[in-house]
């Protein structure tokens, strides 16, 4: 264990709610039991543990990472995992990937893996070639989250996307009945209609033999 971890785990448990509880956890339907923190306080709970016990490099951070994330007794442990990821340290780093992969795996949840589309975001960037390998793998694979992560990987990167490679993500779920990769594939297409809805039109169009109703009213919700 990390000093780290062992205060943010500590101030955790010092701002549970045993009432809020049971709720948080039937609402996510989560196995792992939740402590009743709020997720904007279990942010600040952790922001400022991170600047008392500030990680010495890259490497304490990770520690502190996978300790609070494998170890995990609650489920607030693990956003405070997913929060420390964020910030200059782990921002656009390509060796980072099999970690986010573990996280979508084992997370195998929809707050989990919208959380980690934002690092593959990051790393569309940094790195478009590798990464977009990375996610058409996923894509074509049987786990239902690293799918779904394909799906929405893009989300936030506006005129950056890559709409070629947005299409060949979708279309191995296209006549999937999943309701978490339909539900993606119309959120990153409404996202995407931001910044061009010509192209999502058109897209719907020539798809809608195939597009689940779910993911056609998502994709033109605002056009």
């Amino acid at each position: 264990m990390t000093a780290l971890a062992d205060a943010i785990r500590a101030d955790l448990r010092a701002a549970a709610d045993p009432e809020r509880a049971p709720k948080m956890q039937a609402y996510m339907k989560s196995a792992m039991p939740f402590l009743g923190v709020p997720a904007p306080l279990a942010r600040s709970i952790t922001s400022a543990a991170r600047r008392e016990h500030t990680p010495t490099d890259l490497d304490d951070l990770l520690d502190t990472v996978n300790d609070l994330w494998d170890g995990a007794a609650y489920r607030e442990e693990r956003y405070a995992a997913q929060h420390l990821l964020r910030g200059r340290l782990t921002k656009g780093r390509f060796d980072l990937l099999p970690l986010h992969e573990h996280i979508a795996v084992t997370g195998a949840w929809w707050d989990h893996v919208d959380e980690v589309a934002r690092h593959i975001a990051d790393l569309h960037d940094e790195y478009p070639d590798r990464t977009a390998d990375a996610v058409r793998l996923w894509s074509r694979g049987e786990n239902l989250w690293l799918r779904r992560l394909a799906i929405i990987s893009q989300l936030g990167r506006k005129d950056r996307l890559d709409t070629a490679l947005l299409t060949e993500v979708i279309e191995p779920a296209l006549s999937e009945s999943e309701f978490f990769l339909r539900k993606a594939i119309g959120w990153a297409l409404r996202e995407h209609a931001k910044t061009d809805p010509a192209w999502v039109r058109d897209y719907v169009a020539e798809h809608e033999d195939v597009l689940s109703g779910l993911s056609t009213r998502e994709a033109l919700k605002n056009l």
